[in-house]
């Protein structure tokens, strides 16, 4: 029987999975909410975030991989990054990708590539969640590698290292 662990601070939940344990927290606001860490190697970290949520799968030197999940009707904000380029894969729902100067559509099982230094957005305009794979890769994984140039949720412009 897993244990489970409950925060009871607002509306917005937080899950991280390993084994038989599941800790939930529930967060004040999206725009503040902040990851659950445990000291423990192999634990599934997962943030939310006003659009949806990530989860950092693995990382290692030189890469990171997350699962990525976006509600219907959101975006993430078009944004860079000056250390790393990621890789995009679909895994259910429907991602409108912006990259550079090119827009594209793309459904399960597609994926797309982001070169380092290249604005870009992911959009979610289903009515189920999207949920893809990102995989980075790069000298600097950094969640302070952005650069924000437009965000519909005010949040303030992050400069990366």
């Amino acid at each position: 029987m897993p244990r489970r662990v409950h925060l009871l601070q607002s509306f917005y939940q937080q899950t991280i999975l390993q084994g038989q344990i599941i800790m939930v927290a529930i967060q004040e606001k999206p725009q503040t909410a902040t990851q659950l860490k445990t000291s423990s190697q192999g634990i599934a970290s997962t943030e939310l975030r006003p659009w949806g949520s990530f989860t950092t799968l693995e990382e290692g030197q030189g890469y990171k991989i997350k699962r990525i999940e976006v509600n219907p009707g959101h975006r993430l904000s078009l944004q860079m990054h000056h250390h790393r380029s990621e890789h995009w894969i679909v895994v259910s729902g429907t991602a409108k990708v912006t990259c550079g100067d090119h827009e594209e559509v793309l459904f399960a099982n597609q994926s797309t590539y982001v070169p380092q230094c290249t604005s870009h957005r992911l959009e979610n305009p289903g009515v189920i969640p999207l949920i893809l794979i990102e995989v980075q890769n790069g000298e600097y994984l950094g969640e302070d590698d952005i650069v924000r140039f437009q965000d519909d949720y005010s949040r303030a412009p992050a400069q990366a290292k």
